[in-house]
């Protein structure tokens, strides 16, 4: 740690430091739990009973470890495994994303589940009179609209993946909560300030989206007579 810091020096430096760590965790790792958490609720939708209990099976065990446990599974126990990205920093940064995509994905699943499931099934009845097979009718009809009816449940689930990005710092990954926990132990006078400003950017990138895309879009569905999902 170089010094000695002004308030605002430090602040500037954990923004810089840490925000795109933690942005990069985020949006990673909500992109992988949607490609995966799409797949498990078409396998609860549409799957053979077989498939639908694998898909329960792993909403139940990733819904039921609790993150931080996770992470010290893969960013620890099992940091040998990522060993192929060439460098210690690497390695726990995609043991975090990994964990947090797995828990993600577990709690999209649901999200997209239940958008899927408020679709009218007469939809696909009707594609299939005109001759489409019951997949071009789920991709060309039923996910379109299960994406946009599950638009306020994901923006919630971004606000509870951006937050618990935090729990990285555990296992040393350089995001927010890392850089900051790193100033006030040099500067433990400005613990307050760092912690507040922390919180105040946490706020800033979460609010936003909660608000449009949760409460506006819940709106705007109610208003075209449709629900979000059950």
């Amino acid at each position: 740690m170089q010094g000695p810091f002004g308030l605002f020096d430090i602040l500037i430096l954990i923004i810089i430091r840490g925000l795109p760590t933690t942005l990069a965790l985020t949006f990673l790792s909500l992109a992988i739990g949607f490609l995966i958490g799409t797949v498990l609720a078409l396998m609860r939708v549409f799957g053979h009973f077989i498939v639908r209990y694998i898909a329960i099976g792993y909403e139940k065990i990733f819904r039921g470890i609790p993150l931080l446990v996770l992470i010290f599974i893969f960013g620890a126990a099992l940091l040998g495994w990522f060993a192929w990205t060439g460098s210690l920093a690497n390695a726990i940064f995609v043991a975090s994303m990994l964990s947090l995509a797995l828990r993600s994905a577990a709690y999209q699943s649901e999200i997209f589940r239940g958008a899927i499931l408020s679709v009218d099934p007469g939809q696909i009845m009707a594609a299939r009179s005109i001759g489409m097979t019951t997949t071009q009718a789920t991709r060309s009809i039923i996910l379109p609209q299960a994406f946009r009816l599950s638009l306020p449940g994901w923006a919630n689930e971004y606000a509870v993946v951006i937050k618990d990005t935090s729990l990285a710092s555990a296992i040393g990954v350089s995001d927010l909560i890392y850089q900051a926990q790193a100033f006030t132990w040099d500067y433990p006078a400005l613990f307050l300030a760092i912690i507040l400003v922390v919180a105040i950017i946490y706020f800033v990138f979460t609010y936003p989206v909660t608000k449009y895309l949760g409460e506006s879009m819940t709106l705007k569905l109610r208003q075209l007579g449709l629900g979000g999902g059950r």
